[in-house]
């Protein structure tokens, strides 16, 4: 049966490898197209490009969500922090180790499906697993999905933080 017309997606997770890369960039440019189309600044200069993800499944960050055995989604998981993060302008939740994502994104024809909700609470499960009780991210101020979702998971703006590309919302949710 074709799940992929499910409302349910059945995902399967695992760690990206070389032989992803193509369709993950696949799935990026899909997403900077989405977000150029609604206006945002994220991703709309090169970032990320094959250089980056190239380095994320060398380092073995790279997670992909599967369905079908299609890859349709994308992300960097981080257990060793975010060196932009010790200049928060603002205020951490806590100060514990903690997960964080970066590059997360869906493919098109799955998307408005929960796919990365689902995405991040793997993330989340994986932190557990850890014995981690915090998660971090950033986004553009611009990026509505982005701050939506993250909303709806329980995360709470802490401030800003600054990379060469520009500033970031930082988020934080702990358990």
């Amino acid at each position: 049966m074709n799940t992929m017309n499910k409302k349910n997606l059945e995902l399967d997770f695992r760690t990206a490898t070389p032989d992803d890369v193509t369709c993950v960039l696949r799935i990026i440019a899909q997403a900077q197209a989405q977000m150029k189309a609604l206006g945002s600044e994220q991703w709309q200069d090169g970032y990320p490009a094959r250089g980056d993800i190239m380095v994320d499944v060398m380092s073995g960050v790279g997670c992909v969500a599967e369905c079908e055995g299609r890859v349709v989604a994308y992300c960097a998981v981080v257990f060793d922090g975010e060196p932009a993060y010790e200049a928060l302008c603002g205020e951490w939740l806590s100060q514990q180790d903690y997960v964080v994502v970066h590059r997360l994104a869906v493919a098109d024809e799955v998307k408005r499906r929960g796919v990365a909700t689902r995405v991040m609470r793997h993330v989340e499960e994986m932190a557990r697993q850890r014995g981690l009780r915090s998660f971090k991210i950033d986004t553009m101020h611009d990026n509505r999905y982005m701050h939506t979702m993250l909303a709806t998971l329980g995360f709470k703006a802490c401030g800003t933080v600054r990379y060469a590309s520009g500033e970031r919302v930082a988020f934080e949710k702990t358990w």
